[in-house]
């Protein structure tokens, strides 16, 4: 069987069934807002610094990998300066007079938010820089020799991008942001923290040991979690009287194929194929595509980084490689046997 990334419970990326259910459990101030301490604090004093001079907030990038809460910060950083916050994707900008219109119609003060900013189109991203530094875009009349530049002044606001790659963020716009925030994985008890949250807002009954279980297990993803939480909710609706702990997690966590430090079926699959067909490497990752059935971008960018983050993959110059943490977690003595009755049955 093929795990598509649309088919993964502990994809980091958001899903259809994602959204209405996280918007109702989104902190709406920092005050609720649970991890990224450096961030809160960062935030905040600048926040508060923007309040007392009665401005607009400086211009903040967040970066870092999905499902952390970057939209969520966008929201609560609206709350907290008492701004409208206008949200939009890099892709969905498609010509200069798209994000031109959308400029002149923000209010005193507001936020606009963008995802995604790494995939701005070049010719809208110079819009910005002008509307970034002076509040003002530059609109071009007419054609040709007869062509001039109309300049719109625009009301003060605050630009708050969001990005899973800085990398691909050009270096003209990525200076313009005064106020950078890299976004870290969250700690298994700041975990339990949001599932114990979230179970009182979906009126969930679950004890201590059931919300740390999941906080394990959720990759250091808060939406992974909420994700993880709903579905065992349901599980023990049906099976256990409503009530999850730390033994009906487990219970339905297993169910789900997701194992006590949150590797899904894929996971195990990629590592298996680099240390049993590949000697555990290295191995390129064209190869290791072909021989998943999977596209070398979604490895790259779906696949790989949590294995990476936990020490279990390598990236070489000659290939990927799998480490000596991802053999014992497999239950394999050397590189080149597992153990009879191992994690995935007999084999020579």
């Amino acid at each position: 069987m093929i795990y598509g990334l649309e088919e993964r419970i502990v994809s980091p990326e958001e899903e259809p069934g994602d959204p209405e259910t996280e918007l109702s459990l989104r902190p709406r101030y920092f005050a609720e807002c649970i991890g990224q301490e450096k961030i809160k604090e960062n935030l905040l004093i600048a926040v508060e610094a923007a309040r007392r001079r009665q401005e607009s907030l400086d211009h903040v990038l967040l970066y870092g990998p999905p499902g952390l809460g970057k939209t969520m910060m966008a929201h609560i950083l609206g709350n907290e300066m008492s701004a409208s916050v206008r949200m939009t994707t890099g892709p969905a900008i498609e010509r200069p007079g798209d994000l031109a219109a959308i400029l002149t119609n923000l209010e005193p003060n507001s936020i606009l938010f963008i995802d995604e900013i790494h995939r701005l189109n070049r010719m809208v991203e110079e819009i910005l820089y002008p509307a970034m530094e002076d509040f003002r875009v530059d609109v071009v009349i007419g054609k040709g020799p007869s062509a001039r530049t109309l300049p719109i002044t625009l009301q003060p606001f605050t630009l708050v991008g969001a990005t899973t790659r800085t990398g691909l963020l050009s270096s003209p716009l990525r200076d313009r942001f005064g106020i950078p925030q890299h976004f870290e994985l969250y700690k298994p008890e700041e975990l339990a923290q949001i599932v114990r949250r979230a179970a009182r807002i979906l009126n969930v009954v679950i004890d201590d040991a059931g919300a740390a279980e999941i906080g394990s297990r959720s990759r250091g993803t808060p939406r992974i979690a909420i994700r993880f939480l709903k579905r065992i909710r349901d599980y023990a609706q049906v099976r256990a009287q409503g009530t999850i702990d730390r033994e009906v997690a487990r219970e339905a966590l297993a169910m789900l194929e997701v194992d006590e430090i949150g590797l899904d079926p894929f996971d195990r699959r990629l590592l298996t194929m680099i240390i049993e067909k590949f000697d555990g490497g290295p191995v390129g990752v064209g190869t290791l595509s072909a021989a998943l059935s999977e596209e070398k971008d979604t490895i790259e960018d779906a696949y790989e980084p949590y294995l990476l983050q936990i020490g279990f993959l390598q990236r070489t110059p000659s290939g990927r490689v799998a480490t000596r943490s991802a053999y014992e977690h497999l239950g394999y003595t050397d590189r080149r046997r597992r153990p009879m009755n191992g994690l995935f049955g007999d084999e020579p």
